[in-house]
């Protein structure tokens, strides 16, 4: 009886395994490829009217904001006079507890409010403008 593991010698030697390929290159999700049409860009650009539209839309926003902050603040400092009138002490010390300690932290208050609402304002233009790919991720607010 034969040797199982020795070839039969009318028997062709066993073919070696294929050999492995590794390829190298830039995996196909990974592939960028050229954008079809970024049509805000491009009437941005070429000044149509359409991108015009569009900056008039985002400086509209932006306007909606800084108007919207100064009406706030206008309000609030403006009844400032009328509150300390109808109070009866003018020359107290809640004018300037109010003055010195409330009406800072309400400013600082108000100008967060805006400029976290003016970067959104410019996300969401420049998510409208820019190709998906290289868009910026979603804003979030620091803190």
């Amino acid at each position: 009886m034969a040797d199982p593991q020795q070839p039969h010698p009318q028997q062709p030697h066993p073919l070696p395994p294929p050999r492995r390929e590794v390829v190298t290159g830039v995996p196909r999700a990974a592939r960028r490829r050229p954008p079809a049409h970024t049509p805000a860009r491009s009437e941005i650009s070429e000044q149509t009217t359409l991108g015009a539209t569009y900056v008039r839309a985002l400086m509209r926003s932006q306007l909606r904001a800084g108007l919207g902050a100064l009406g706030v603040l206008a309000l609030l400092v403006g009844t400032l006079p009328v509150l300390f009138r109808l109070s009866r002490s003018a020359s107290g010390p809640l004018v300037w507890v109010t003055l010195g300690l409330v009406a800072y932290p309400v400013m600082w208050l108000i100008a967060r409010w805006y400029v976290t609402r003016a970067e959104r304002n410019e996300a969401d233009f420049t998510g409208l403008v820019m190709d998906p790919a290289e868009a910026p991720g979603p804003y979030r607010p620091p803190g």
